[in-house]
């Protein structure tokens, strides 16, 4: 009994050094006392989420006034606003700013977050998101993540008897099964126009599978080379049978005005079980619950998935949303770094997201319901356009050529053909 007793307490002490290490949160480096004033900066008209977080930090100290404030035309403005008298403590920076001319300030100004002695808790973040450059420093960390998906009515599926599909054979099956039911759109999404439609959203993911281990191919693609069209025609092919299969009705998905309020609402209407979309549109269902008839009538659970390209699977393209970034040149850098310090785990960061309605840039997606399905995605299905390194311009060119062969303007290879002539 006197061993079995000791073993007890040794695994207790274990367990409880094991959860103190997993779990050890924001411990403050700084007087309790010390008074400041911090501003971030970014593009958003307000940011509730942000500003719960300041709340949060002032229960260690009370004296530090945060303020968010928005800059207009921030993309554009940013680095004249840093240049200026009332520069921003922090700020919101974009990974495809990195290299760019245009931004170069935007880059200049900020702190490396990697210096170890910063103390920043970047393990909590998913590897994969977090920018390469060319000199391993780190100009920005992620606050919020992004990916394409499809929103799942899931009291439509638990209703009929129906799973959520993870294969294209299953979505395929899927689709007949609710049409026979007598859902007339099993699946929709915005197609009005080619940006964020639902093309792009559904075949993205795909694409970059196709790519993600040729090198080569890639190369090809940044360099806009004529003859790297030919990379595109699985994804185009896969985009046709999607279409044939009769997955989507084209004519009703032109009824949908936007990529974001409009998509939003049809799906609330209650009667389509899967809404191609992105996860900045899941970021506003919460709000807009109550701006639906429908919804407010007959409230239903919904869920955000990946939609399945694939049969081995759907991809979970994994993409930082929002970043933030330390000006060096802050007068109040060491509580810009300690507000840094404090948000930069996964705690925060998961309340932040929820708040915000966005994905967590942390590595456990479990704690919300709405993007769990993501975290189930196998780790080889898990494709990071910040590894793979496609750039903006080689994106366009798939972006139009998939557009024109979903929406049945060209042939593939007219396409295929046409690729690196392709403009906004």
């Amino acid at each position: 009994m006197a061993a079995l007793i000791v073993l007890c307490l040794t695994a207790c002490s274990n367990s409880t050094k094991q959860e103190a290490t997993t779990e050890k949160g924001f411990q403050p480096a700084l007087d309790a006392s010390t008074t400041g004033h911090i501003i971030v900066a970014g593009g958003y008209d307000n940011f509730e989420a942000l500003e719960a977080e300041f709340d949060r930090f002032n229960e260690y100290y009370p004296d530090v006034e945060l303020v968010y404030t928005k800059v207009d035309d921030y993309n554009n403005m940013i680095g004249t606003v840093l240049n200026g008298n009332d520069a921003p403590d922090i700020y919101v920076n974009y990974s495809w700013m990195y290299g760019r001319d245009k931004y170069k300030s935007s880059i200049d100004h900020a702190e490396n977050l990697a210096d170890p002695a910063l103390g920043l808790d970047l393990d909590c973040i998913r590897s994969n998101i977090i920018l390469n450059t060319d000199d391993g420093t780190l100009p920005m960390v992620p606050v919020f993540a992004n990916t394409y998906g499809m929103l799942v009515n899931k009291d439509l599926f638990e209703k009929e008897g129906l799973s959520v599909p993870t294969t294209y054979k299953e979505l395929v099956e899927v689709c007949k099964a609710f049409r026979e039911k007598g859902y007339q759109n099993p699946m929709m999404g915005f197609s009005k126009e080619e940006t964020t439609s639902l093309f792009t959203l559904a075949a993205y993911p795909f694409f970059c599978g196709t790519v993600a281990n040729d090198a080569e191919a890639v190369k090809s693609l940044n360099s806009l080379d004529p003859s790297a069209g030919k990379y595109m025609q699985p994804t185009l092919e896969m985009t046709t049978q999607f279409i044939n299969d009769g997955c989507v009705d084209l004519e009703a998905c032109a009824e949908i005005e936007n990529n974001y309020d409009a998509v939003i609402l049809r799906f609330f209407e209650g009667d389509v079980p899967m809404m191609i979309c992105s996860g900045d549109a899941v970021s506003g269902t919460k709000k807009r619950e109550s701006r639906s008839e429908a919804f407010i009538a007959n409230p239903f659970t919904y869920a955000f998935a990946p939609v399945p390209m694939s049969d081995e699977g759907a991809y979970f393209l994994d993409m930082p949303n929002l970043q933030f970034s330390v000006n060096k040149e802050s007068a109040n850098l060491d509580m810009a770094n300690e507000f840094m310090r404090f948000l930069v785990t996964s705690g925060e960061l998961n309340e932040m997201a929820q708040n915000k309605g966005l994905m967590s840039p942390t590595k456990d997606l479990s704690f919300n319901s709405v993007y769990a399905a993501f975290g189930d995605v196998p780790e080889s299905r898990i494709l990071s356009p910040e590894v793979i390194g496609l750039t903006d311009d080689a994106v366009l060119q798939f972006r139009q050529a998939n557009y024109g062969v979903g929406t049945g303007a060209m042939t593939i290879d007219e396409a295929i053909a046409r690729f690196g002539t392709f403009t906004k």
